[in-house]
């Protein structure tokens, strides 16, 4: 079944894909949608496989080259030949491998608080959110969900808004077994070594209080890739892209306009 996917901006400007963490839904890059489509850029995001308005059972096994098959699958449907990848966290790496498996339909990478191979603190973090979904169900784990997203002070200063975010994620869950599947993919990745294979340009965008995935996860990304940089933000979160939005976008935009002038197509 053809993934969800929707297409912004003009027909020629550089092709830009958003590819989402966890959650899967095109959604979350709504705070980035007007910056970069005023910036000229053609903006493509998509729902992940099994999640939001792509519907799907995952296999047992399921594996973060998989989704990096979907990634071509929606670029050939968009006619996009190359495309700037930004990803958060699991989009990351579903970035890392596509720049792995099809290096040349990738201009550059954006990997927000992703990773290479992985860390004992993040995979506490999910056997816990798994136990807790195991044991209370999908209420329980929605409502922990933005401990791990989002700075404490956030939550507090938009109790409204995380509410209707907790809402939403329990009203579009994917089903335990999907959810177990994609933690699954992420838990198993690991390019570690094969990072020098990766030529595309890089930012690698961090912040220092993710409480998830640990910054330095970020520097040895920004250390093995051949042509990254790393930006590290002090404050905002696992989600900094959505807490700190105008200082994230401003990064963005930049490293974009650095890699590939707006009208030339990627």
């Amino acid at each position: 079944m053809p993934l969800h996917h929707e297409l912004h901006g003009p027909a020629e400007g550089d092709a830009v894909l958003l590819s989402p963490g966890l959650g899967g839904s095109a959604g979350f890059w709504s705070p980035q949608l007007a910056a970069l489509v005023e910036a000229g850029h053609r903006v493509i995001a998509y729902d992940h496989r099994g999640t939001g308005r792509s519907p799907a059972d995952l296999p047992a096994g399921y594996t973060i080259a998989e989704m990096a098959r979907d990634v071509l699958e929606v670029m050939d449907a968009t006619s996009t030949p190359r495309c700037h990848l930004v990803g958060h966290a699991l989009g990351g790496l579903v970035g890392l491998q596509l720049a792995l498996d099809a290096p040349a339909r990738v201009a550059s990478l954006v990997l927000v608080n992703a990773w290479s191979r992985p860390n004992p603190h993040s995979a506490r973090c999910f056997e816990a959110r798994l136990a807790l979904l195991g044991a209370c169900g999908p209420r329980a784990y929605v409502e922990a969900q933005p401990i791990f997203l989002y700075p404490a002070a956030w939550c507090d200063h938009n109790a409204q808004r995380v509410a209707a975010e907790v809402e939403h994620a329990l009203a579009h869950f994917p089903g335990e077994a999907n959810l177990r599947a994609r933690i699954g993919a992420l838990r198993a990745f690991d390019v570690d070594a094969r990072l020098g294979q990766i030529t595309a340009p890089a930012l690698v965008a961090s912040a220092e209080d993710d409480v998830l995935v640990p910054w330095t996860c970020s520097q040895r990304l920004a250390e093995g890739l051949p042509q990254a940089s790393l930006d590290r933000m002090p404050h905002g979160g696992h989600a900094h892209s959505v807490t700190e939005a105008a200082a994230f976008n401003r990064r963005l935009l930049a490293f974009l306009a650095r890699v590939g002038a707006p009208g030339v197509p990627a």
